[in-house]
């Protein structure tokens, strides 16, 4: 059974910076794309970031354009760890964030095609 366990949410001010983290268990995920999506109070769950594996063990970042530079994804050496380092937090990125894995191919910003998701961890930034 693969889990995902995310942490490293909290409480921070605007302006300030958190790194979450997302380890995977239960087989190996290198050839998977593993990314963040989060969901603000009555809100709709919406992409955040990606990393998409390509051959060669490499994978690359997208991210969805409210993050403007602020926030930088990367792959654990172990290839099964998924981080997300946010940068000039802003009120409106809190929310609930989820760490996701889904097969390589498709549409990576859409939450379709991801088979495995963490339970959340809350982000929270004080005005």
């Amino acid at each position: 059974q693969v889990q995902l366990v995310e942490s490293g949410g909290g409480l921070v001010q605007a302006g300030g910076s958190l790194t979450l983290a997302c380890v995977a268990s239960g087989r190996a995920l290198s050839t998977y794309d593993m990314g963040w999506f989060r969901q603000a109070p009555g809100k709709e769950r919406e992409f955040v970031s990606v990393t998409v594996w390509s051959r060669g063990s490499s994978y690359t970042g997208y991210n969805a354009d409210f993050v403007q530079g602020r926030f930088t994804i990367s792959r654990g050496n172990a290839k099964n760890a998924v981080y997300l380092q946010m940068n000039s937090l802003k009120p409106e990125d809190t929310a609930l964030y989820y760490c996701a894995a889904r097969p390589p191919g498709g549409l990576v910003r859409k939450e379709e095609g991801y088979v495995y998701w963490g339970q959340g961890t809350q982000v929270t930034v004080s005005s």
